[in-house]
């Protein structure tokens, strides 16, 4: 059932969705005003990332670099450098896709505290192609020393997380849907960095499906497939793949049959490869990964894709019935 930390009208036909980088553009304006430190920073992409509503607010404390991300990056750590907390924002594919380097070697080597912040990640773009649905970010982000890396479920997340990582002294990857998300969160759901919570919870779970952003919701989706078919779950939102809540996942994996992670990423480098890590070393279980399986986006709607790549509900589900039967 669910739990506490989830919208009790999650499952209704007309639950309420929204963009996370609208989550993205309120929290900033928010922090903007709590913090005369905050700066924004665009790569040409304004009111796609929602950046506008800062930028209007406080045009003294924004810069718009135009189409010249690897500059933004490091613009950005030198502000950082002098007591600045910039905001970079621009599509995944091209932050951190494209100013990668910079990132790594101006920010992250640095450790000072610009907040990437990467909107239209994985396949929600839809129309725009594989050329503009970043589907490897966490993976190239994940390696690099001192970053936080989050996802959040929804706009409500997105906001939290956003005032939260204007808060730390660190660097931080912010990844973000572009299409509207049904809110699965509350207001009242804590947010933590580093902190995993459950959304669904069955007594004794015969399976534990790990998921961040946009899969949130096709997760509680499964889970209520599988309960009403007889099959146990728990549904935890592990939102910071970096630093990863190893404590929670263990605790809630300790005695369930099968463990599913769920994200709109490749399966290599993104949150199933941490998990795995994670159980490699300390409990091994059998696992199955809910991503894109080693290919490239393509064009299309984003429902399209959402099922082409098998990350629909319904494909997770039958996933798992499978993997219980084997």
């Amino acid at each position: 059932m669910l739990t506490n930390f989830a919208n009790k009208n999650v499952f209704d036909s007309d639950v309420e969705q929204v963009a996370l980088r609208s989550g993205f553009g309120e929290g900033l304006l928010e922090a903007g005003k709590n913090d005369d430190r905050i700066v924004g920073i665009c790569a040409d992409l304004l009111k796609s990332t929602k950046m506008h509503l800062f930028a209007n607010e406080f045009p003294e404390r924004f810069i718009e670099t135009g189409i010249m991300e690897q500059h933004m990056a490091s613009l950005a750590s030198g502000m950082a450098a002098m007591g600045k907390i910039p905001f970079i924002s621009s599509y995944s594919m091209f932050n951190p896709g494209r100013n990668w380097e910079q990132i790594r070697t101006t920010i992250c080597y640095n450790d000072v505290p610009v907040k990437v912040v990467g909107s239209h990640a994985g396949v929600s773009v839809g129309p725009d192609g594989g050329s503009h649905q970043a589907i490897e970010d966490i993976a190239i982000m994940r390696p690099i020393p001192n970053l936080d890396i989050i996802v959040p479920a929804d706009a409500t997340e997105a906001k939290k997380a956003t005032l939260a990582i204007a808060k730390t002294d660190k660097p931080a990857y912010l990844r973000l849907a572009r299409e509207k998300t049904p809110l699965v969160t509350n207001e009242d759901t804590p947010f933590k960095i580093g902190r995993a919570y459950s959304v669904w919870e069955s007594e004794n779970p015969r399976v534990a499906i790990i998921a961040v952003g946009p899969m949130v919701y096709q997760a509680l989706l499964s889970a209520k497939a599988l309960e009403d078919s007889g099959v146990k779950t728990v549904v935890l939102n592990s939102h910071t793949i970096k630093p990863l809540d190893e404590e929670t996942i263990l605790k809630y994996i300790k005695n369930t049959e099968l463990v599913v992670s769920a994200e709109t990423h490749q399966i290599t480098g993104g949150l199933g490869g941490a998990i795995a890590e994670l159980l490699a070393k300390n409990m091994p279980k059998k696992m199955i990964f809910i991503g894109v399986q080693d290919r490239f986006g393509q064009s299309g709607t984003p429902e399209e894709l959402m099922r082409e790549y098998g990350l629909d509900s319904k494909t997770i589900t039958s996933k798992i019935v499978t993997a219980l039967d084997e």
